[in-house]
């Protein structure tokens, strides 16, 4: 199940250093918090094969998951395009040198079919990592959490099953010593938390809002949650098909719930100006709930709706103003105490990553167009662009380190820096 060497492990000894500046470290996916933002500065806003590339490393396999970075490290799952082998790469962010590649699963089914159908990969749930530790997800087909100073495995799990249909997509998250994971699938709608540092189940709590069908194409989801304070207390955002639900993350209780009309949920709930804000999956709405309720808050709690979200692009929040894009390449401007529209405009064909936020600019990332990137306002105005290889896919929201942009491809992972 494993290969290292031992030369690769004193390269990821050496390549572990305490981050000082909180921009230097990028933990899960969509970033600290999860939220698509950073304090980093001096970013480029334009970029090629040939200009601000500082390395480009081949990585093999596929994986639509988004890089994780603490100190020197770039963690990131990969897979076998028919899901028989399940990989994690660790990267050297300074260099672009592979100082890990592990296989750690080998799943005895996999659906072969959808990876190519269904346009998805056995490896897009992005890991979460914190200092020592980093812990990786495949859905039902396997997690496990490694010691990022030795490159070895702590512990692993293939035991927590579930039909995903089209293939596994929700991120993992930590909450002080527990690993949530989502798995919102075909035949089973479940949360459950893993003490961290065993492996072994805590709580597990099935869905048990009102999906309203049979159809367990309709009943599954891929939303990673978010964690919120409101009066003093910590509620998860857990976001299902039919469903935003707030959950006590400790226990896994239901705290309040508010129903929706879309489902296979993606994007990641963002929290700000005292409303949550989900989006639907299926059906393209974005709705602000107010989080102070109990029990079913769907008449009483939801403060607006809007139309224009993506179904794959989380949409990001910046003081008032909220930027999201469709699946289709639409950007939208709203403001974010009302839902009114402020501005809309293309910046793309298709998309399936996420947008970023830093210093100033929001950057948009098309599956195959040019990235486009805008200045964060009340007025569209576009800064610059970026392509690298043409004809290939950006469906991996990048990752941000520094001044540097890490951006994955269909083949290989990219710096992006001012030289």
């Amino acid at each position: 199940m494993r290969r290292f060497s031992l030369a690769v492990v004193a390269a990821s000894l050496c390549g572990v250093a305490f981050s000082r500046r909180p921009s230097d470290n990028w933990t899960e996916f969509r970033g600290n918090g999860g939220t698509g933002r950073t304090e980093a500065t001096g970013l480029p806003r334009e970029w090629s094969e040939t200009q601000n590339v500082a390395w480009k490393t081949a990585i093999h396999g596929k994986g639509y998951s988004s890089p994780v970075i603490w100190g020197k490290q770039i963690w990131m799952t990969t897979g076998a395009p028919d899901g028989k082998e399940l990989s994690v790469v660790c990267v050297d962010k300074d260099n672009g040198k592979i100082l890990v590649d592990h296989k750690l699963f080998e799943p005895p089914k996999v659906n072969a079919e959808w990876g190519a159908k269904f346009n998805n990969s056995y490896a897009s749930p992005s890991p979460v990592i914190e200092e020592g530790r980093v812990y990786v997800h495949y859905g039902c087909y396997g997690t496990a959490c490694l010691d990022t100073k030795a490159g070895k495995v702590v512990w692993a799990r293939a035991d927590m099953l579930c039909d995903h249909w089209r293939g596994p997509a929700s991120s993992p998250v930590l909450y002080q010593n527990l690993l949530i994971l989502q798995f919102d699938g075909y035949d089973v709608q479940y949360v459950i938390a893993l003490d961290k540092k065993s492996g072994k189940t805590v709580w597990k709590v099935d869905r048990s809002h009102d999906k309203e069908t049979s159809d367990g194409d309709q009943r599954k989801g891929y939303s990673t949650p978010t964690f919120i304070e409101v009066g003093g207390k910590t509620q998860m955002i857990s976001v299902a098909s039919k469903g935003a639900i707030a959950m006590d993350p400790l226990t896994g209780k239901t705290i309040w719930w508010a129903k929706l009309n879309g489902h296979s949920p993606a994007c990641r709930p963002l929290f700000g100006n005292g409303l949550v804000y989900v989006t639907v999956g299926a059906g393209g709405e974005l709705v602000a709930i107010k989080p102070d309720g109990a029990g079913d808050v769907t008449a009483t709690h939801v403060a607006w709706k809007a139309k224009g979200a993506g179904h794959k692009p989380s949409p990001i929040l910046v003081d008032d103003l909220i930027y999201m894009v469709n699946d289709g390449g639409a950007a939208a401007c709203l403001d974010a105490k009302t839902g009114a529209q402020i501005w809309q405009n293309r910046v793309g064909n298709a998309f399936s990553a996420s947008p970023l936020y830093a210093d100033g600019a929001i950057y948009f990332f098309p599956d195959k167009d040019p990235a486009v990137v805008i200045a964060a306002g009340r007025e569209f105005k576009e800064l610059g662009k970026g392509q690298l290889e043409v004809g290939k896919n950006y469906k991996a929201t990048p990752a941000i380190s520094g001044s540097a942009l890490f951006i994955r491809t269909d083949t290989h992972l990219y710096r992006i820096e001012k030289k």
